[in-house]
């Protein structure tokens, strides 16, 4: 009877005493990443600070150009992938009013099967020469 008092006894301290210890445990894996990301953070705050960085994502991500600047985009002749074709969508309204208007929302439309036109490019051209009269 004695040695199931005292069991019963050590049973809830050294319950909540496991519990607290995983919850440490826990809270210092989440200390430990945000400490991670807080340093990644600040790299990052040091790169952005940097308005040469700045320029080259402006470039690179937005394609910005500087006055002056020709812009242009490389094509190579493997890059064209055809748009996937799709089945025709049943244009036929059967049904009540709510139901043939959620279907013209829900649906999508009808893609055209042209070939899109080609990407335009800055074209040179050559400045005239002085008129011959």
């Amino acid at each position: 009877m004695v040695v199931l008092a005292l069991a019963l006894t050590l049973a809830v301290p050294l319950r909540t005493y496991l519990t607290q210890r995983a919850e440490a445990d826990r809270l210092d894996a989440e200390r430990v990443q945000l400490e991670q990301d807080i340093a990644a953070l600040q790299i990052l705050e040091e790169q952005y600070s940097d308005p040469a960085y700045i320029e080259a994502q402006a470039r690179k991500r937005l394609r910005f150009v500087k006055p002056g600047d020709t812009p242009f985009q490389v094509q190579l002749p493997g890059d064209y992938q055809e748009p996937e074709k799709h089945e025709s969508v049943d244009d036929t309204l059967t049904g009540p009013w709510y139901s043939d208007l959620w279907k013209t929302v829900s649906e999508p439309d009808a893609l055209d099967t042209e070939e899109p036109p080609p990407p335009r490019m800055p074209v040179m051209e050559e400045e005239p020469g002085e008129p011959t009269g």
